[in-house]
């Protein structure tokens, strides 16, 4: 026949605290896989194993843990239930645009993609100046300018609405790539029915306009890109009035005025999406910016506003002289 022992634990220690045996009871341990186990606390115990006045509660400095850090600069730490903590996954916490260094290579590989566009298309502009049997090819084969007008906004409603398109090489490099000669083709063509020194002075005055906005848009603490909503209207308001300026030139009702205003507020408009476009570039103290990974959709944007200036300036320099 099987006995018990009856007799009973031995008393609880006061001096354990909290902790002590309660009641015959024998010690607890602390729970394991807390991450502290048989660790001293941080700070004197209180009556009845609580912090004593002036000191931070549970979780935050419990074992020698350091205080709560911010989110994104590596030393954030997340409490679990249990009072540890584990350092902010880098995985999830992804790029910070913030950073300079992130920022500045950013931004020097849209001016080189930025670059290798603009010299593309300088020498085809060039190309059809200088050169009166490739003028003379288009004149008499004008389908080619309804190809590369498909082909432009082919490429650029890809560029503009497939994120994952332009983001993933090298088919984003591919249809920039086409993008820019097919607007280099039209541009130049358009180029080569003024004369050879109003395109070269159009190319200056572009040149110096582009970079005074753009050192402008690096110092100055306008912030610029809360402005997309306006501009997108005023391109609406600029298509429509170009739209009823063309229909009184086909009518024989179009004068030189409207077509210098037309030009002047085109030219102005496209300014203003330059400092737009550059300070969605930077990102860092401006409100919105471009992710890291757009360098294509940013240098894409900064191309198209110079090559609308330069259209404008060019069609201000060509209705001067009519």
């Amino acid at each position: 026949m099987t006995t018990w022992n009856s007799a009973p634990y031995p008393p609880p220690d006061p001096n354990q605290g909290y902790y002590g045996g309660q009641q015959g009871y024998p010690p607890q341990q602390p729970y394991p896989g807390a991450g502290y186990p048989n660790a001293p606390p941080a700070y004197p115990a209180g009556p009845q194993g609580y912090p004593p006045p002036g000191q931070p509660p549970y979780g935050q400095q419990a074992y020698g843990q350091q205080p709560y850090g911010q989110p994104g600069d590596g030393t954030y730490t997340q409490p679990d239930m249990y009072g540890t903590s584990y350092p902010e996954d880098p995985d999830v916490k992804g790029f910070e645009f913030s950073d300079k260094s992130i920022r500045r290579g950013f931004i020097r590989k849209v001016y080189v993609i930025l670059m290798g566009q603009l010299l593309i298309t300088a020498a085809m502009i060039a190309y059809f100046l200088y050169d009166k049997s490739a003028r003379i090819f288009v004149r008499n084969n004008s389908w080619l300018m309804f190809v590369a007008i498909a082909v432009v906004f082919g490429a650029m409603i890809a560029l503009a609405c497939c994120g994952d398109l332009r983001r993933k090489a090298p088919m984003n490099f591919i249809l920039l790539g086409l993008f820019t000669f097919a607007e280099g083709f039209m541009l130049a063509v358009v180029a080569s029915q003024y004369q050879v020194d109003a395109v070269l002075m159009a190319v200056g005055i572009t040149a110096v306009i582009c970079l005074a906005l753009t050192l402008f848009a690096f110092q100055t603490k306008w912030d610029f890109t809360m402005c997309g909503g306006f501009l997108f209207v005023c391109v609406i308001v600029l298509l429509v009035f170009g739209l009823i300026a063309s229909i009184m030139a086909a009518t024989g009702n179009g004068n030189r005025v409207v077509n210098l205003v037309y030009a002047s507020l085109g030219a102005l408009l496209f300014s203003v999406y330059l400092i737009y476009d550059t300070q969605m570039m930077m990102g860092g103290k401006h409100k919105y910016s471009i992710s890291p990974e757009e360098y294509i959709f940013a240098a894409l944007n900064l191309y198209v506003d110079i090559i609308n200036i330069f259209v404008y300036i060019l069609t201000i320099i060509g209705a001067a002289r009519d």
